[in-house]
């Protein structure tokens, strides 16, 4: 998708604008031009007069006469002799001789255009739009040939340019200057968005440069982000420190009720005490992994992935756990780069939810464009499809009870969601072949350099 900064929008806004309005005037002052002139147009009772007036005249003193009546738009001369007219007459000028013709007094009348040439040779296109540049060529009874050349000169400049055309290209000299300065002040907001994209408060946030030469609104708002990333990381640090205080003590009351636990007399009672306070422990130790999690909390070490797979299957299957394992032959030495414990709470949640719900998994390993792709398939009923993604959510459970005997607190898939995404990896939910549940992770291999 096309990418528009906000100086270019505006930038755009103005030039669409400008082009509107000058469209608009030069259309207007054209048209206006155009009718005025008609109106101005001689006569032909003017010529007829004008042309009575010379054959009544002296030679020598003809001269006086046509100086009397000249003017820049009226201008008025005498051949001694016709002089034809070159090329075809327009449909329209035709018209027009005929109006002409009938006013003369039976004299004949060609009408030509004669260009105005310094404006012509400049701008052709803007000598044609003058409307009354009409040549009249009139036959006296005399023998002699009148011509008048009566038109309106456009208004134009000594140098042949339009009126007014300095003043638009000093506009836009003005708005490319300030397209200039604009695009100088907005730079900071882009800097700005990309910082924000770029927050990591696992560690002290480097601050956004001041932007000395910007507008103090642009200098307030950088320097408020600056505050918030401080405000936000300690926030952080405080959180993590609370949360990693909690869990020490809690897990030690937990170990020493675990001791405790062993002296109950009765057998099943003890043994649904032990599995109560483990889940304790595996909910806590959930819980602060993804805490560091959001918080980059984890440390990254080069795990040989598939052998962490294959422990974590043994381990079920030596607790009677019906769990397979399809391994693919180019990823069995596959290396990723991340946290240990974590990387084995991703499998462990995602194997045993299938154990749970499904009651079976079986785990199925491969390389992927350069990720490696693990799907764990059970043989439940089924996730519908609405529900896929909700159940990645935190304590969203398909059964509604909340009764701990029908399932866990709902942070299973949740937490290796988190756990996934701080790894750079993905995990989707989808229909098994065999009718349950299919859940898949994908994990960038670690490439040597």
């Amino acid at each position: 998708m096309l990418r528009v900064t906000l100086a270019a929008r505006l930038a755009l806004i103005g030039l669409i604008g400008f082009s509107v309005v000058v469209t608009v005037v030069v259309a207007i002052f054209y048209r206006t031009t155009v009718h005025e002139n008609e109106l101005t147009r001689p006569t032909p009772e003017r010529l007829d007069a004008l042309a009575s007036l010379l054959e009544r005249t002296a030679i020598a003193s003809r001269q006086s006469v046509l100086d009397a009546v000249s003017s820049p738009q009226f201008m008025v001369r005498v051949m001694p002799s016709a002089t034809p007219v070159d090329g075809e007459t327009p449909e329209q000028q035709q018209k027009l001789r005929e109006t002409y013709a009938a006013g003369l007094s039976g004299r004949p009348v060609e009408i030509v255009s004669p260009p105005d040439h310094r404006v012509a040779r400049m701008f052709p296109r803007i000598a044609r739009l003058m409307a009354n540049a009409i040549e009249f060529r009139i036959g006296l009874h005399s023998g002699e040939l009148l011509i008048i050349d009566a038109y309106t000169r456009l208004p134009v400049t000594p140098l042949g340019l339009p009126v007014g055309f300095g003043a638009g290209l000093f506009g836009s000299i003005v708005a490319l200057l300030a397209l200039l300065v604009m695009q100088r002040e907005t730079r900071p907001l882009a800097h700005l968005a990309a910082a924000v994209d770029r927050v990591d408060l696992s560690a002290d946030p480097p601050p956004l440069p001041d932007a000395r030469r910007s507008a103090p609104e642009i200098r307030a708002v950088i320097a408020a982000f600056n505050r918030l990333q401080g405000r936000l990381a300690e926030m952080l640090r405080a959180r993590m420190t609370l949360v990693g205080g909690i869990a020490h003590d809690v897990r030690t009351f937990a170990t020493r009720l675990r001791l405790r636990v062993e002296h109950i007399p009765d057998d099943a009672e003890r043994q649904r005490a032990v599995a109560n306070i483990d889940d304790m422990i595996r909910l806590l130790d959930d819980a602060l992994l993804s805490t560091r999690a959001g918080a980059g909390g984890l440390s990254q070490e080069m795990v040989e992935f598939v052998a962490l797979i294959a422990a974590e299957v043994r381990d079920r299957r030596a607790q009677g756990a019906p769990v397979d394992l399809v391994t693919d032959a180019h990823a069995r030495d596959t290396i990723v780069l991340g946290d240990r414990l974590a990387l084995r709470r991703i499998l462990a949640n995602i194997i045993d939810n299938a154990l749970a719900y499904g009651h079976a998994a079986q785990v199925r390993a491969a390389l992927k464009d350069g990720a490696i792709v693990v799907s764990i398939d059970d043989e439940g009923p089924g996730i519908p499809a609405n529900q896929r993604q909700a159940v990645l959510e935190p304590f969203h459970r398909l059964e509604k009870s909340r009764n701990r005997a029908t399932g866990g607190a709902g942070l299973g898939l949740a937490v290796a969601r988190s756990l996934v995404e701080a790894h750079g990896g993905t995990i989707d939910i989808a229909a098994a072949p065999s009718g349950g549940t299919r859940v898949t992770v994908a994990l960038p291999t670690f490439q040597p350099a």
